[in-house]
């Protein structure tokens, strides 16, 4: 009961944050919180950890954003296919990475990202350097008209709703109680008779579509897609959202995303206010820092939150 009083307060807020919040900001911060949600269906929940989800991420946008501005296809139409490159990428690397375990895995799946990463640069589609430009956000289904911000918002809030819905029911499914006990004790899983691998590679096929789809959805919004999406520090990015919110809790992502996304575009913002506030005049430099100011609070986090913002508190009710 409780957690369905939460998620209808925070659907409240969501469905009005667009009257108070710039909407575009509101779009990219939901994109990148069902990044971080499918990069911890994979984490938090299988225990592999992935240094290239920013290939699924990237990958999508650039097809999406191909087929809608050079194709001429429609926006569902390029979500859709954003969303397949990202399943079909993350069986290719899934396939090859899923043979080895720990660091070894996590440095093949980046190592694989890395070659996604070059192979867009010296493609001629993406636009190179200079990445993918002027792509259109269309009509939806012929009808919604995307170029308005707000009408915008909400199909992207019901795509990012509809992915968290799905992660929620894999995690409380026959097939995620499987994934957990992978996680915790993979030996004892193989002797119950499951085939470990083959669990394995649908979580990260999965992982990969929901990253797919989180990707073409963010091109859509923003109208471009450029090497910064495909690169490895995406991967190290998502990795930290997740940290910072809560491995293996199914919210805490969400969190993470909303605090690194509003340090990356309003830091600035906020070191203006607290110089006025404080006459202090340092304060209108941070945002020059951003790197900085996320990585200490990346350290106070791993120092102070082993569990992550939601995964303390959640512990801290729980000893009550």
């Amino acid at each position: 009961m409780n957690k369905k009083i939460g998620y209808a307060i925070a659907l409240a807020a969501l469905l009005a944050a667009p009257f108070w919040l710039y909407p575009v900001f509101l779009m990219k911060i939901l994109c990148f919180a069902l990044f971080a949600c499918a990069f911890n269906l994979l984490i938090g929940f299988t225990g592999l950890l992935s240094f290239g989800h920013a290939a699924f991420f990237g990958g999508a946008g650039y097809i999406a954003g191909y087929a809608m501005s050079t194709l001429g296809l429609s926006s569902e139409i390029g979500i859709v296919l954003g969303t397949l490159t990202g399943a079909v990428i993350g069986l290719f690397m899934g396939s090859l990475a899923i043979r080895r375990q720990g660091i070894y895995f996590t440095m093949i799946t980046l190592a694989l990202a890395q070659m996604l990463y070059f192979a867009f640069l010296q493609a001629k589609f993406t636009g190179g350097e200079d990445g993918l430009q002027g792509v259109p956000r269309g009509k939806l289904l012929g009808i919604i008209d995307l170029s308005n911000d707000l009408t915008l918002y909400y199909v992207v809030l019901a795509i990012v709703i509809f992915g968290y819905a799905v992660i929620v029911r894999v995690v409380h499914s026959h097939f995620g109680q499987v994934l957990k006990a992978i996680k915790e004790n993979e030996p004892r899983a193989i002797s119950l008779g499951y085939d470990v691998d083959r669990y394995k590679l649908l979580a990260f096929v999965l992982s990969a579509a929901l990253s797919g789809l989180a990707g073409a959805t963010k091109t859509l919004v923003l109208g471009f897609e450029t090497l910064t999406d495909v690169h490895w520090s995406m991967s190290g990015l998502v990795v930290l959202m997740t940290l910072v919110g809560g491995l293996g809790t199914l919210v805490g992502p969400i969190v993470g995303a909303v605090i690194i996304i509003s340090l990356e575009n309003k830091l600035g913002s906020y070191g203006h206010s607290l110089a006025e506030i404080t006459n202090i005049d340092w304060f209108n430099s941070i945002g020059d820092s951003v790197t900085i100011v996320i990585g200490l609070i990346f350290i106070i986090c791993v120092l102070a939150f082993r569990r992550g913002i939601v995964g303390e508190v959640a512990n801290f009710f729980n000893r009550k």
